[in-house]
């Protein structure tokens, strides 16, 4: 008899959405830290002032980047413009999308839509899609057959994990899902979580993107018939490029928010990590990596997130030391993964923590036998 692995149902229209809401892991009730009322009506407060200050900068570095880029273009000199501009623009709009998509970033509406769809734009997301996906993501953190976005499919395909460090894959499929629903037409996953009232602006907007993109595609056909050689890529280099060669850093920390975890749970200290970084890694990342943090409490804005660490810490986790700490964790945890259908990462708690809200459903068996 040879055991194989049987890999998982993670649509959102199959038996394992059926038997997780069954098991009552859809919209169930998640573990939460105690914390006084009032530090955290403090927590959750919302201001323009640290948003609009990184909002400014972030489009200041687009601009300078972008100039170096264009002034030094047929040098060497060109080329650590151009890679900085790449992160800025295919990487830390991820943040951006991210946090204006919860309406946290701003105290100003108007302010967090802006800098929504210009994100959405930049990580070729549309803007309608991913904010339901994400308001369900929240809603069912890593419930398989629930959450739209979970990254870590088993059986794990460790190719595609590596191609996603370039975003060759990543945005052939994007625009494949917005040209799906430029012509009007939504998958059945995006069915499920997009209100019906929601569905045209669904369509509008990808219409939007595909129009911006096709103009940068013609803006560099026609440079290239008029001569321009080689300067004919500035305009896929401004726009849609950096996406591809500038993602590294949203995939350097978007693969450990839930890596190596447990999947149908309801404590989001098993499902999520938190772990240190730089500071520039968190400006650019926008604090996300207090992630079971932000899990546990979504409202609180990012430039909160540290003092919200600084209150809960007793009741979580040891965040990893950084990076490196992390990833050794990591694929430690995703190698046994692979041999063993249904391990996860369970991490230590510290003494003062409440013990774990453990309420594991497997959906889907672990392996199956075949003569």
């Amino acid at each position: 008899m040879n055991n194989l692995v049987a890999p998982k149902d993670y649509t959102l229209t199959g038996p394992s959405a059926k038997a997780a809401i069954d098991a009552g892991l859809s919209a169930a009730e998640w573990y939460h830290t105690q914390v006084d009322r009032k530090a955290m009506k403090a927590l959750i407060k919302r201001r323009d002032g640290p948003a609009m200050r990184d909002t400014a900068l972030w489009v200041l570095l687009h601009v300078l980047f972008a100039a170096g880029g264009i002034t030094f273009w047929g040098s060497w000199l060109a080329v650590p413009f151009w890679l900085a501009y790449g992160v800025l623009y295919g990487s830390s709009c991820d943040s951006r999308w991210h946090e204006c998509g919860h309406g946290t970033a701003f105290r100003t509406r108007w302010m967090n839509d802006v800098v929504y769809h210009i994100a959405s734009f930049q990580v070729m997301r549309n803007p309608i899609n991913w904010r339901w996906s994400h308001a369900r993501h929240h809603t069912d953190t890593i419930i398989v057959g629930r959450d739209p976005e979970i990254l870590w499919m088993h059986p794990i395909k460790l190719v595609l994990i590596a191609l996603a460090w370039v975003g060759v894959r990543d945005v052939l499929l994007s625009l494949k899902g917005l040209a799906r629903n430029a012509m009007g037409q939504l998958s059945p996953d995006e069915a499920d979580y997009i209100p019906e009232s929601e569905k045209p602006k669904a369509i509008f907007w990808a219409r939007v993107h595909m129009s911006l993109y096709s103009a940068t595609v013609l803006a560099t056909l026609v440079m290239l018939a008029a001569g321009q050689g080689w300067a004919s890529a500035i305009p896929l280099l401004l726009i849609g490029g950096p996406r591809v060669y500038g993602c590294w850093h949203m995939i350097a920390t978007g693969l450990l928010q839930h890596g190596g975890l447990a999947e149908d749970v309801l404590d989001h200290r098993l499902n999520s990590r938190t772990l240190y970084m730089n500071p520039v890694s968190r400006w650019l990342y926008w604090n996300m990596n207090y992630h079971v943090e932000h899990h546990m409490f979504p409202m609180v804005p990012y430039y909160a997130l540290p003092a919200l660490h600084d209150l809960i810490k007793h009741d979580l986790p040891v965040p990893n030391a950084g990076f490196w700490d992390a990833y050794k964790e990591l694929f430690t945890a995703i190698m046994r993964q692979r041999r063993e259908p249904g391990y996860f990462l369970k991490r230590d708690l510290p003494p003062t923590a409440r013990p774990y809200k453990e309420e594991l459903h497997q959906t889907v068996p672990d392996r199956v036998e075949t003569a």
